[in-house]
């Protein structure tokens, strides 16, 4: 109720013509009402903030130079966080903004060119933004086509803004001198089905803006790449817009903005993986500090999201974000274990221990021991994962490549 007459009476007392309160006649979401504020805005410059984040002095000069300096600019100030239990501010490290092949954001470090300057208050090259603040010219926000609206709820558009400033013509930074502070919510008070619209989201950046890598997205998802039984609503817009803009190719976005971001064009299959002997579990990288693949119930999500690879390789894992960070692992038979052993690939000295030959409905066998992967029901001790002389167990993975 606070919401309604006392935050007009309290606005037109405190800040008479200054502060306009915008109202959607219905509920639409983070990515449309930021898209109304900005029909509502007639400055030259529009920023965007979520209701809890709070300024620091000084905040906004060194973003209004940069955007004067060139309007193509996307302006993010550094992050900081605001501890919930006692509000005191608490500096993080310069960060870039990154993202998953899910489209999920994170904090990535500064690209090596940042680092090589030797000068931390320059300005540093983001592939995307987190969300909650960023700043733009008012027209060149429009002329790029806004935020998507036909996303839903939040969670994308902040990626789909960073790929598409820097393919159709402008550049997204964060300033290590302009600095805001935001506070997490202990729990978030969304649809429980956030999950649903997120994915959604994805996949409309997806078909919009990565080519051919928008498989990447399907995979990390674990959707299938036809018929994924989500309907995105129509883009036919947004790629009108790609196209006016003539705004260049995801490849390049990749190789000159966000190269540090892991590419899996050798994907050949993906999915869960279950044997014939035990529908009802599914490959499973299990405990990481184990090291050793195990069957679990099927529940599709990132553990296991098995990928077989152009090269006889057999990860286990949601799919890895950054070549700073770790990549999934793969399946490796070390001769001396019956059990499967999940290992980085890179540091596995016998290619062919890691290598597998593998078709839709047929067995898993190992090119350098000849064991298979199979299933060896105990009874009441359960169903393990072994290695083992091939007894004709046949594995099917959800999706294919064609």
């Amino acid at each position: 109720e606070e919401l309604k007459a006392p935050l007009e009476e309290y606005v037109n007392k405190r800040y008479p013509g200054l502060v306009k309160v915008v109202r959607n006649q219905k509920r639409e979401g983070l990515i449309r009402a930021r898209i109304e504020g900005w029909k509502a805005a007639t400055g030259q410059i529009t920023g965007f903030f979520d209701a809890h984040v709070e300024f620091t002095a000084g905040w906004a000069e060194p973003v209004l130079s940069r955007i004067q300096e060139n309007r193509r600019r996307v302006i993010l100030p550094s992050i900081d966080n605001i501890k919930q239990d006692n509000f005191e501010v608490q500096r993080y490290e310069n960060s870039a903004h990154g993202y998953s092949w899910e489209l999920w954001c994170m904090y990535i470090s500064p690209p090596k060119d940042w680092w090589d300057a030797g000068d931390p208050s320059l300005p540093i090259r983001t592939p995307a933004m987190i969300g909650c603040s960023f700043v733009v010219h008012r027209k060149f926000f429009g002329e790029i086509g806004l935020l998507d609206p036909g996303m839903d709820v939040y969670g994308g558009e902040n990626i789909e803004l960073g790929i598409k400033v820097w393919l159709c013509g402008g550049s997204m930074e964060v300033l290590p001198c302009s600095r805001v502070a935001h506070i997490e919510r202990k729990k978030k008070p969304y649809n429980n089905n956030i999950g649903f619209y997120t994915k959604r989201n994805a996949l409309r950046v997806a078909e919009v803006w990565m080519d051919d890598y928008k498989s990447h997205v399907y995979i990390a998802w674990n959707l299938p790449l036809e018929n994924p039984g989500i309907d995105i609503g129509d883009v036919s817009e947004r790629k009108a817009l790609r196209k006016s803009l003539k705004c260049k190719n995801f490849q390049w976005y990749l190789d000159h903005v966000y190269p540090e971001m892991r590419r899996y064009n050798n994907t050949v299959a993906y999915g869960e993986l279950r044997n014939n002997k035990a529908k009802d579990v599914c490959l499973d990288q299990g405990p990481q500090e184990n090291h050793t693949a195990i069957l679990y119930p099927c529940h599709g999500w990132g553990p296991q999201l098995a990928r077989y690879t152009k090269e006889g390789f057999l990860h286990l894992g949601a799919l890895g974000t950054t070549t700073l960070l770790p990549d999934t692992r793969c399946l490796v038979d070390n001769v001396k274990s019956r059990f499967p052993q999940l290992l980085d690939c890179e540091k596995v000295k016998s290619s062919l221990h890691k290598r597998w030959n593998f078709i839709q409905n047929g067995a898993i066998l190992n090119k350098g021991t000849g064991r298979c992967l199979e299933v060896e029901n105990r009874g009441m001790a359960g169903i393990d994962l072994i290695l083992r002389s091939c007894t004709g167990q046949r594995w099917t993975i959800k999706n294919f490549i064609k």
